[in-house]
């Protein structure tokens, strides 16, 4: 569906995307990375509103730039808000739909009808001007979806929904991916992705740094250096076993049921502890690893990237 090859892109000296290659077969991916990371970037060398200054981009096997045939086959919701404020949702979805090839009465029934999927049937006669920022995103999703393409390409499809939002988006997304269409989402917030895709892309500084499912990505961050949270009844005689497996580079004490250990074989630990927290009567309330947010994984992978 989508092939990358040795692409980087300048701007000027800035690097925006750095020597990606990658495959990507149909189906749900998402693309995570922090804010700045490159992942707009690379949305628009992917859909041809950018050129890569080096390397080669294949979209069904072709050139993305100035390629009509591929534009209908791809729904684009970008990170930004460009929209029209003086007309009502309805309109502006329609005369998108309509410049797909559809006439006006089949770009009309496509507009409500993907209007109502993103719960916008009260609202969508109304001018822009008047929407919430949410608002403004459920239309944005709902030209996406309208001519009912083979892929979906969507930057931060989350950003101003509220909780009914997101739920009414998730569940759309499921249900599309479920009937056989393809995803791409680009987020900075892992479970928003977690939620609707089993792939994920990283990326950060412009470099693909992993790509495959959660449980592929904790494999690859299984053994490198990590803090480790554990809650229990008798931190000190956990403390001890720990210490004489040999797994633990430093113990800190907080409290009288908390223990935080430095590790370098962090899947050894999660491997053994149940085994090792019975034989030393030992009960384990809460366990949590101190790097599991997004910008830590990434530090990680950057590390891992860089030999570290």
């Amino acid at each position: 569906m989508i092939e990358l090859t040795n692409v980087t892109k300048l701007y000027g000296t800035v690097i925006g995307v750095n020597d990606v290659t990658l495959t990507l077969k149909p189906g749900a991916h998402g693309l995570l990375g922090p804010n700045g990371a490159g992942k707009t970037t690379f949305l628009n060398l992917i859909t041809g509103q950018l050129k890569p200054t080096l390397g080669t981009i294949r979209m069904f096997g072709g050139n993305p730039w100035n390629n009509a045939d591929m534009f209908r086959r791809i729904g684009v919701s970008p990170g930004d808000e460009a929209m029209y404020s003086n007309v009502s949702g309805l309109e502006w979805v329609r005369f998108l739909v309509e410049l797909q090839g559809f006439t006006r009465q089949d770009a009309e029934r496509r507009a409500v009808w993907a209007l109502e999927k993103l719960d916008m049937t009260a609202a969508m006669q109304r001018p822009i001007s008047s929407y919430s920022r949410g608002m403004r995103q459920r239309t944005k999703l709902a030209q996406a979806i309208a001519h009912e393409p083979e892929l979906l390409i969507l930057d931060e499809p989350f950003n101003g929904l509220d909780p009914v939002g997101r739920h009414v988006v998730t569940e759309l997304l499921r249900d599309w991916t479920r009937r056989g269409g393809s995803l791409l989402v680009a987020s900075h917030i892992l479970h928003e992705v977690e939620a609707i895709s089993p792939s994920f892309l990283l990326i950060c500084g412009g470099r693909l740094l992993a790509s495959g499912t959660a449980d592929e990505v904790n494999a690859l961050l299984a053994d490198v250096p990590n803090r480790i949270r554990i809650i229990c009844n008798r931190p000190r005689e956990l403390a001890r076993r720990l210490l004489d497996e040999d797994v633990v580079e430093a113990i800190e004490f907080d409290g009288a049921e908390q223990v935080t250990v430095a590790t370098r074989h962090p899947l050894a630990i999660y491997n053994y502890l149940p085994q090792w927290a019975a034989e030393d009567g030992v009960t384990i309330r809460e366990l949590h690893s101190t790097d599991e947010s997004l910008q830590n994984l990434f530090d990680s992978l950057l590390r891992v990237h860089r030999g570290g």
